[in-house]
């Protein structure tokens, strides 16, 4: 009976390679065709774990968490100084499907830098910010502007504490005149103060008083000559 011999199955070579190229768990730097490079963990070829990526087009550089694909956990991102070259921290703190998201340090400028809570890539929630004028604020935010409850503490000491809507001072809220020992209390839209009281606050402390103390208030219910157009205020931002 004559032997039938079958010829061996050989797996392609493409199959190899790429089971080979195939990226999972920790590897060596991966460079990619635009020479942006990376260096850490994988899973199903998509970043993930603990790694650094640097882009070739700008030097920047993120050191830090990744889930699949994108930054998500703690992680800095840096970028180089125009000058010197050194490396300079622009981010620190949380990330979530590649923005910034829970508390975060974020440097503007060698003086301005914002500390506190940030939601898809903005500021949103609690946070303070340094400006680089010497002014602070510090409360409530959503989507990169003053809004809530917040105190602003100028160059001068004066403060303004009270409510703020997109960036601006509105609603009821004290502004301390500390140059001059003064404090107006009441309600404000869109950053001008439209009706509030005015008094003399630490007026014999100060080192630049106003030249006159201001007179007593005489009416016998002052808060009730300011409820109505208070109230017609608050109807017309309804």
């Amino acid at each position: 009976m004559p032997i039938v011999k079958y010829p061996r199955t050989v797996e392609p070579l493409w199959n190899e390679w790429d089971r080979k190229a195939q990226k999972c768990g920790l590897r060596h730097t991966i460079y990619a065709v635009n020479r942006d490079h990376y260096t850490g963990e994988w899973l199903d070829n998509l970043k993930h774990g603990k790694g650094t990526q640097t882009w070739k087009s700008t030097g920047a550089i993120y050191n830090g968490d990744w889930k699949f694909g994108k930054r998500d956990g703690y992680g800095t991102y840096s970028i180089p100084d125009p000058l010197t070259k050194e490396y300079k921290k622009v981010y620190s703190g949380w990330w979530k499907n590649d923005k910034k998201c829970g508390y975060g340090i974020k440097f503007y400028s060698d003086l301005e830098y914002y500390e506190g809570e940030w939601s898809s890539g903005k500021r949103s929630g609690w946070g303070r910010m340094y400006y680089k004028d010497g002014s602070i604020y510090e409360g409530q935010w959503l989507e990169d502007q003053h809004s809530g409850q917040g105190m602003l503490r100028l160059t001068n000491e004066n403060r303004y504490e009270g409510t703020w809507k997109d960036g601006k001072k509105h609603g009821l809220g004290k502004f301390f005149y500390l140059n001059k020992g003064q404090l107006f209390e009441g309600f404000w839209v869109a950053d001008i103060p439209k009706c509030g009281t005015m008094i003399d606050f630490g007026r014999e402390e100060v080192p630049t008083p106003t030249q006159y103390p201001i007179p007593k208030i005489e009416l016998a219910n002052p808060d009730d000559v300011l409820e109505e157009p208070q109230a017609m205020l608050d109807d017309s931002q309804e």
